[in-house]
């Protein structure tokens, strides 16, 4: 691979200006494609083999009108103190407000007043009504927000405390200004690195292309493949990161080839030859992690980790042939102006002053390990081990509107809601009863109606609503207990517990579903998933650093220092959205359970990124041993030539993910959150303390590796052993003869 990744750069560097105009074409291409492509679908909230799944599409085929997709909004009234909301006053007021919210895209305003509506609290003090609407909450308007909004606004002139709850409210989230503090924080981070602002803006004007090009075509292709506009939050997060980090490490090679004296075309050969191998194996453990999220089986997930993913794969070819080219087109302002005018004739250091010869700090550190390795590994072990142990206290759920700030509207009308009927009123179940197969199918439902006011934690239970054709009936069943509340996963549990019993005796089939049972049932699909997903990504990671490092313990100490680090990060990221640590701080108004998606997307993400640094780190180790260093010696060559650019690689996905902490969205807010911190954790308590420390201790053992399996594995010639051996027989060595190689031996 190495001596295919050779030619391809130096003939992306020869014909830098084709290869450049042929991105710019595909970025021109991806962007007409973008703006004249038709409207992206809505995500595809689909739960398959799902309880809840299974209702909902015996809904749609059997109630077409009521549009179980459409949007709800839900206006709650409470009188003046004193006062009961079917004064008359009041009772006028609340009908006006119906009106105001009728026509437009609303289906239907149910009416409080109705008799047996269940609308009004038994103090008589609070009501509510809601409406459907035709259309699902992405396609609302604000004309049709802003008149809820008015509507509301006109009941408060009369007295009335008035609130408004449901998705009908919901508006795309405010992402801040993250973009530009990644790339902001990024600059300063290269500027400080390469020391010359052209170097600087390299990888950020390359990975900016590779970004827009993966995001103009997850537009362009919306509507065919069914990508909605959501996916490209994931694909804009992990392309950007990549994208930077991968054409660091090309030009960060380049550079350090140049001042060993070869000439600016070989240099760049020899950089994507060694350094572009690390990025296709990195690129390659990124993208498993993304499309093995398929596994889980959420169409929702599996677009975005598709989506990702593709953008992952033009990081990596422009990193191989735009990088290249653009270094071409740089020359010697790939160094700092200080540099050029110290070295007029070249433009390049001397060896002696090369930046990526002599990084002192991480030689320094190096050395430290190597001496006190058992202290390093213990203190970093026990340092995340500890971080980790919020992980036991960890309540998965979907956020709902009692985990809005208690400011909002949404979370006031909740606590309305919660005080006049009850905590489960705001998540209630809705039973679907299949009747086609009973024989009395309005006994049959009426039989379940009494059975389940006789299940523990149901407070009521309401009439069964037909359909037209009287082979289906839908209840709703209030819980006691909230719709977050564990409690109510058991109610959940014991209504479905009826179905067989109800088959039996009526030939009724009982599903459940509504928001809390799709959140339970979504929860139930994560957890379901979580171990044969972890499986898969490790066990073909496992594979694949294999290939690399041609070692069966290198793999294994990275795969376990991976769960430890994302281990720690879940920690954090309870302590913080889930207990209140530090939520002030990081602008989290309201605590409440972690995401469901949030474990299994950070160990598909996370593990991803975190192969990024092992491989780019060790492979320098693995290098500098192949090519006849000793075990410790080789430890301080990886960090004396990668450690500067593994930490400034590091810093820039921590601000690039960190960013998006200023979103207004609690979902994406803890993604940036959590993200960010398992980044801290594993580029520099795993890589560069754990990674060294266990090195240090298992010494040639490291890289032993069985004689059939050697045998039997491909050598894909990361290092560029054999690279190294071709360029040395055409042509005599530019500065000395490299050491002699060792033979393989297994150990």
């Amino acid at each position: 691979m190495a001596t295919f990744l050779y030619k391809l750069g130096r003939l992306a560097f020869r014909r830098r200006r084709i290869v450049a105009l042929i991105w710019v074409a595909l970025l021109v291409a991806a962007g007409m494609g973008a703006s004249s492509a038709s409207t992206p679908p809505d995500d595809d909230f689909a739960l398959p083999g799902t309880q809840a799944q299974k209702a909902f599409d015996v809904l749609e085929e059997r109630f077409p009108d009521a549009n179980a997709d459409g949007a709800t909004a839900r206006m709650v009234f409470r009188a003046p103190t004193g006062e009961k909301i079917t004064a008359s006053d009041n009772k006028a007021a609340v009908e006006k407000t119906r009106k105001e919210l009728s026509g437009g895209q609303a289906a239907a305003v149910s009416d409080p007043f109705l008799k047996n509506s269940g609308a009004i609290s038994k103090d008589g003090s609070i009501a509510y009504a809601s409406v459907t609407y035709k259309v699902p909450a992405q396609d609302i308007t604000d004309k049709t927000r802003e008149g809820i909004k008015d509507a509301a606004k006109s009941a408060r002139d009369t007295g009335l405390t008035v609130e408004t709850g449901g998705d009908a409210l919901i508006v795309e989230p405010e992402m801040g200004n993250a973009e530009i503090i990644g790339i902001g924080v990024a600059a300063v981070v290269l500027i400080l690195t390469f020391g010359s602002l052209i170097a600087a803006g390299l990888p950020l004007i390359t990975a900016l292309i590779g970004v827009m090009i993966g995001i103009s075509s997850i537009t362009a292709l919306g509507a065919t493949l069914g990508l909605s506009a959501n996916t490209t939050t994931l694909a804009m997060m992990i392309g950007l990161a990549v994208g930077i980090d991968y054409a660091l490490f090309i030009a960060s090679r380049y550079r350090a080839e140049l001042t060993e004296g070869r000439d600016r075309e070989e240099a760049v050969g020899r950089a994507v030859g060694t350094a572009g191998s690390a990025v296709v194996f990195a690129g390659l453990t990124v993208v498993i992690a993304l499309v093995g999220l398929a596994v889980v089986n959420i169409p929702v997930l599996t677009k975005m980790g598709l989506a990702a993913a593709g953008t992952v794969v033009i990081a990596v070819l422009v990193a191989l042939t735009l990088v290249p080219a653009a270094l071409g087109m740089v020359g010697k302002r790939i160094f700092g102006r200080r540099v050029r005018k110290a070295n007029p004739a070249t433009g390049v250091p001397p060896a002696a002053d090369a930046e990526g010869q002599r990084p002192k700090a991480g030689a320094r550190w190096a050395s430290f390990v190597l001496r006190r390795p058992i202290l390093v590994l213990v203190t970093a072990v026990l340092a995340l081990g500890t971080l980790a142990l919020p992980v036991g206290a960890m309540k998965l759920g979907l956020p709902d509107e009692g985990n809005q700030p208690e400011s909002t509207t949404q979370r006031k009308a909740y606590d309305l809601l919660s005080d006049g009927f009850g905590a489960g009123f705001n998540g209630p179940l809705m039973p679907v009863l299949d009747l086609k197969d009973a024989d009395n199918p309005k006994a049959a439902a009426a039989e379940v109606q009494q059975r389940l006011k006789k299940v523990d934690g149901v407070v009521a239970v309401s009439p069964p609503q037909f359909n037209k054709s009287g082979d289906t009936a839908t209840l709703t069943a209030i819980p006691k207990y909230g719709p977050s509340d564990s409690r109510t996963e058991d109610i959940v549990r014991d209504i479905r517990d009826q179905s067989g019993a109800i088959e039996k005796k009526t030939g009724a089939t009982l599903l459940v579903t509504g928001s809390t049972a799709v959140a339970i049932d979504f929860s139930q699909v994560m957890n379901d998933a979580l171990v044969p997903y972890l499986a898969l990504v490790v066990g073909l990671a496992f594979v694949l650093l294999m290939l690399v490092f041609r070692s069966v313990l290198v793999p294994l100490k990275a795969a376990l220092g991976f769960l430890l680090s994302v281990l720690a990060a879940l920690g954090s990221v309870v302590a913080v959205f889930q207990w209140g640590w530090l939520a002030g701080l990081l602008g989290v108004e309201q605590t409440g359970p972690i995401m469901s998606m949030m474990p299994i997307f950070m160990i598909g993400v996370i593990f991803g990124l975190a192969m990024d640094y092992e491989v780019f780190l060790v492979t320098r180790m693995r290098e500098a041993y192949v090519h006849g260093e000793n075990p410790g010696q080789a430890i301080v060559s990886g960090f004396r030539l990668g450690a500067r650019v593994v930490t400034a690689a590091g810093i820039i996905m921590i601000s690039v993910f960190a960013g998006f902490i200023g979103s207004s969205e609690s979902m994406i807010k803890m993604m940036g959150f959590g993200l960010a911190i398992a980044i801290l954790f594993d580029a520099f308590v795993v890589r560069m303390a754990i990674v060294p420390a266990v090195l240090a201790l298992l010494g040639r053992r490291a890289w032993w590796l069985p004689r059939w399996l050697d045998r039997l594995l491909p050598n894909v010639d990361v290092e560029g052993e054999k690279l190294r051996k071709e360029l040395h027989s055409e042509e005599a060595p530019v500065m000395v003869p490299p050491p002699r190689e060792p033979e393989r031996t297994g150990v």
